[in-house]
């Protein structure tokens, strides 16, 4: 089988069963392919897969790599670093994420528009690859176009789509009702453990990228809710189905 994809997905906690909906696969564990890092987060299935979907040829990273399970930044971003030299043009990103905006209820899919970085350590520090230029321009980190398709793909099949900011901070400890409220002065609208290193690292290769969280919980309003992992996969769990719908159709749209 020859597979030559230019569209590249990374399916983070509770998403990856996005895998189910790929055909013709081929499925390379991580611990097969030379200095990648291997997930240990549960849930987390540690593939990267060749194959398509919606009869697209595509690339995903069944589970991603954190900087809270001890990876440096130059580990934690490796793989985007072999999409490009794959050829990979367009980025998706999925992750499940605290919701702190009074609007969203968990369950709701929100369209990253932007990103803080609240990472210690930054992707790009070090000598620059010469796949961007030193000190890359952020503004349109998070691809207009894409954003548009996604936000008339939901419109045409009634799906709910929110807006926002989402905050990329270490973890792995949820966040206490004093950082939620933070995060949210900050200008966060949901807060996550991952994405923001990888997202960075595809626009200094001048990959188009499109992010989508998973509001999985609330945090920072009057009655603080306690969370858990596994209520985290839960509601991703839930919510999956109507991701996978707009990430096909944008991807078959988009070929």
């Amino acid at each position: 089988m020859t597979t030559n994809p230019k569209t590249a997905i990374i399916l983070g906690t509770g998403l990856g069963q996005l895998a189910s909906e790929i055909t013709d696969k081929l499925e390379f564990p991580y611990g097969d392919i030379p200095n990648f890092p291997v997930s240990t987060v549960e849930g987390h299935s540690g593939k990267l897969i060749f194959g398509k979907l919606g009869g697209v040829d595509i690339l995903a990273m069944q589970g991603r790599f954190h900087y809270y399970e001890g990876y440096n930044m130059k580990e934690v971003t490796f793989p985007v670093r072999v999409m490009y030299e794959l050829g990979i043009k367009t980025l998706f990103v999925s992750n499940a994420a605290g919701g702190m905006n009074p609007a969203f209820k968990i369950g709701d899919l929100m369209v990253i528009t932007d990103h803080i970085n609240f990472f210690p350590e930054h992707p790009l520090r070090g000598k620059n690859f010469p796949t961007g230029p030193r000190f890359p321009d952020m503004h349109e980190t998070y691809d207009h176009e894409l954003i548009n398709l996604a936000t008339q793909i939901a419109k045409e099949k009634g799906i709910r789509l929110v807006y926002g900011v989402y905050l990329g901070t270490t973890g792995p400890t949820f966040e206490t009702p004093a950082e939620y409220r933070m995060y949210r002065t900050l200008g966060g609208d949901t807060v996550g453990m991952s994405t923001v290193p990888e997202v960075i690292v595809a626009h200094h290769c001048g990959i188009k990228t499109f992010g989508i969280s998973v509001v999985t919980d609330l945090g920072g309003f009057d009655n603080p809710v306690e969370v858990s992992h596994e209520e985290v996969q839960e509601a991703a769990d839930k919510a999956q189905p109507l991701m996978t719908e707009i990430m096909r159709e944008m991807i078959k749209r988009t070929a």
